[in-house]
């Protein structure tokens, strides 16, 4: 490494919640590595922060494993700062269900845990080398349809994010030994580009009577990353305008 940057590195990253996240770690200055399975946006290539990316499958493990190592190149002998898990998948069925107990096949589950839960883990152990360099945070992206049933999550993506939390508590832990924080944001309705007109039903759940913003997810995700939450780990952050209360 040839300059002063924090470096963060950041799964998922094309669009929605991951966009956002990099475009408030480049206002602040970070390096940024991140990986997704779709090329940088075109208006993002011209972001100097944003000075790697890796283009590969998560679910994938021999993809995790090369991702690992050109990361891993990149860093050379130097430290990380953070980690970011936030690729993930909520896939639905050929007739256009979600994934629950009753329709699709059991192998659309096991791709579901293998990048909702899985990849974080496997980079977690993968970066954790850099990350103890940097005294570093990892935080996971786990949802409010980890904790309560969803109308619309389906029950693959929904336990997927359960285990995510309960494996966030476990890993922070486990990093603090090596001096890294774990923590998690749950998101609760963010207006991106998955959300449908059916999502508006839910908006008399939420206290705060609006859905979120990809922005307001990206703050909570950075600051967890910062010295103003050196003393924290092991916490969830609820970024759901008070709808997990319920």
């Amino acid at each position: 490494m040839t300059d002063d940057r924090q470096t963060v590195i950041l799964t998922g990253a094309s669009r929605g919640i991951g966009h956002a996240t990099v475009k408030r770690f480049s206002e602040e200055g970070w390096r940024i590595i991140t990986c997704s399975r779709e090329a940088v946006p075109e208006d993002c290539r011209r972001d100097p922060n944003w000075s790697d990316h890796i283009t590969a499958d998560l679910a994938e493990r021999d993809e995790i494993d090369a991702f690992v190592a050109q990361a891993g190149a990149l860093l050379g002998d130097g430290p990380l700062n953070a980690l970011v898990n936030n690729a993930a998948v909520s896939p639905k069925t050929p007739f256009k269900e979600r994934l629950g107990c009753l329709n699709g096949d059991l192998e659309g589950w096991r791709q579901v845990f293998e990048l909702n839960l899985f990849a974080p883990l496997a980079l977690s152990r993968g970066f954790a080398i850099p990350l103890r360099r940097g005294k570093g945070a990892i935080v996971n992206i786990t949802s409010i349809a980890g904790h309560a049933r969803h109308p619309f999550a389906g029950s693959a993506y929904s336990t997927s994010k359960a285990a995510l939390s309960a494996l966030t508590r476990e890993m922070a832990v486990e990093f603090a030994e090596i001096g890294v924080r774990v923590n998690a944001v749950a998101p609760g309705e963010i207006e991106t580009a998955m959300i449908g007109e059916e999502y508006e039903a839910l908006i008399p759940r939420i206290p705060m009577q609006r859905m979120g913003t990809p922005d307001e997810v990206a703050a909570a995700v950075y600051r967890l990353c910062t010295e103003d939450f050196g003393y924290v780990t092991g916490t969830e952050v609820f970024v759901t305008g008070g709808q997990h209360l319920f």
